[in-house]
């Protein structure tokens, strides 16, 4: 990042970096106290003759740190860097006037006084994703600052609220926090401090042990922060690209609902029973009703379900090659197209780091095996013959269930435009009123019935599962428009 000597020259082009960066800082009041450094000094009343210039062409590699911003009087408003009268906002302003500064800087002091840390966080936004946003104007500098206020307020309740082991403030006015926005440099940087104001008492919220014992705790976790900063690109993106987002989101979720619905029949076929015996002899005896994939990859070499693993994923790669082809190339199609969008939005990938498509898929093939190794362990473990015998019953109960469904296949969303998955047969049809699969061995009803029909309730408990899940977001949707319309009046 540097400094461009001028207001709202952001650079464009930048496609491989992160679209919003949000480091975080924080400096306790001992070593504010030490350095004879007030935490008021930040800010400064809206007097462009009182604040400091600094313009100029300075490579920087990261934001001033936050110990140094108490060497600048006025930092947060200083005229270099901003161009309303009165940039500095809060909670229930987006424009303080100089009672208001006044308050804050009071507030400021008490914080300082009672021994809190200030803490810092600075939401750096590149200037291709303002622009796809239309939050920025390249060609008239101007910038929609009502709008990335307002998105900054939201983010603050998140990190006061869930920031630590407990709010930062015992009450709705314990803790002051202001933000400004500064446009001097290469990207867009939003900046936000916070602190508590009265002492803090809490055993949860003060460090038990170590250098830093009895002081009030200052790092804020990753993923609170990685939280902050998905929820603050949410509410600033256009409507355009939530469309976007949320279509590509859609068609994942339809073929994933597609190929969980019609693996049963897919699987538990004649074509798959020799493989389906394989992993049921190879998932180990002594874990019976605990077969689970876990943390491990279904690829993974090692542990007990290793073989019954491997076995599952070669099953899977033969199912997704031959019968749900269709839907799992819809599904790999879009989670790649979604990895696109987030390395425009977040940046190249770090080394280590797994795509949103790679974990996608990981989720469903373990979901999959899951639900295999579940029903497996249904099986009465009696003989070999008679599991062979059960593996019959159930290609036969699944595929006579299944014949009368198939005419209802559900239509998906695949991208923008809506795809339709054309039916397929059911392999190695059943006469309803036969007592045999093809030369297998007679039907007898007993373990493998039960399985079929648990399944089908698993299915049909997650579909209800998700529409009461869509019902609540749509509720939250809702709300959210609300407040923001609201909001625009105030």
């Amino acid at each position: 990042m540097a400094k461009t000597g001028e207001i709202a020259a952001f650079a464009l082009g930048e496609k491989k970096t992160a679209m919003v960066n949000l480091p975080a800082q924080f400096v306790t009041s001992s070593t504010a106290d030490m350095k004879g450094q007030k935490y008021s000094d930040l800010v400064d009343y809206a007097d462009n003759s009182e604040k400091t210039s600094d313009l100029n062409n300075e490579s920087m590699n990261d934001l001033i740190d936050l110990k140094e911003q108490f060497s600048k009087p006025g930092y947060a408003n200083r005229n270099s860097a901003v161009t309303e009268t009165h940039p500095i906002f809060g909670s229930d302003k987006l424009n303080y006037d100089n009672h208001d500064i006044s308050v804050l800087r009071k507030d400021l002091d008490e914080a300082q006084k009672n021994g809190n840390n200030i803490h810092e966080l600075a939401f750096s936004i590149r200037g291709d994703w303002l622009v796809k946003n239309n939050l920025y104007d390249p060609e008239t500098r101007m910038i929609d600052q009502n709008k990335l206020k307002h998105a900054e307020q939201e983010v603050a309740k998140t990190l006061i609220n869930k920031g630590f082991n407990l709010p930062l403030g015992e009450d709705e006015n314990d803790v002051v926090w202001f933000g400004v926005i500064h446009q001097d440099t290469d990207h867009l940087n939003m900046h936000l401090w916070f602190a508590k104001k009265s002492q803090e008492t809490r055993p949860e919220m003060i460090k038990q042990e170590g250098k830093y014992k009895g002081q009030p705790i200052g790092v804020i976790p990753l993923e609170v922060i990685e939280q902050a900063k998905r929820q603050f690109r949410k509410q600033l993106m256009s409507s355009q690209e939530l469309r976007r987002h949320q279509e590509i989101l859609k068609g994942v979720g339809g073929f994933k609902k597609e190929i969980v619905e019609t693996a049963p029949e897919n699987l538990l076929n004649d074509r798959h029973a020799k493989a389906i015996k394989q992993i049921y002899d190879a998932l180990p005896k002594d874990m019976k009703g605990r077969w689970q994939v876990g943390n491990a990859h279904l690829i993974a070499g090692k542990g007990k379900m290793a073989k019954a693993n491997q076995l599952t994923n070669q099953l899977l790669d033969d199912l997704f090659e031959k019968e749900l082809k269709p839907e799992y190339e819809g599904f790999k199609s879009l989670v790649q197209e979604y990895d696109v969008i987030n390395i425009e939005d977040q940046g190249v990938m770090h080394k280590g780091q797994h795509k949103w498509s790679e974990n996608k898929e990981d989720e469903l093939r373990k979901r999959l095996a899951n639900q295999l190794y579940k029903h497996l362990a249904q099986i009465e473990d009696t003989s070999i013959n008679d599991i062979d015998q059960q593996i019959s019953e159930l290609l036969s109960q699944v595929k006579q269930r299944d014949k009368s469904s198939n005419a209802d296949k559900t239509k998906i969303v695949s991208s923008p435009q809506e795809k339709k998955l054309t039916p397929k047969p059911t392999a190695n049809k059943v006469n309803p009123n036969s007592n045999h699969v093809g030369d297998q061995t007679p039907l007898r009803g007993g373990s493998f019935n039960k399985i079929s029909r648990l399944w089908c309730q698993d299915i049909r408990a997650e579909k209800n599962a998700e529409r009461q899940f869509l019902r609540i977001q749509k509720n939250i949707e809702e709300e959210k428009t609300r407040k923001q319309n609201k909001s625009q009046f105030l």
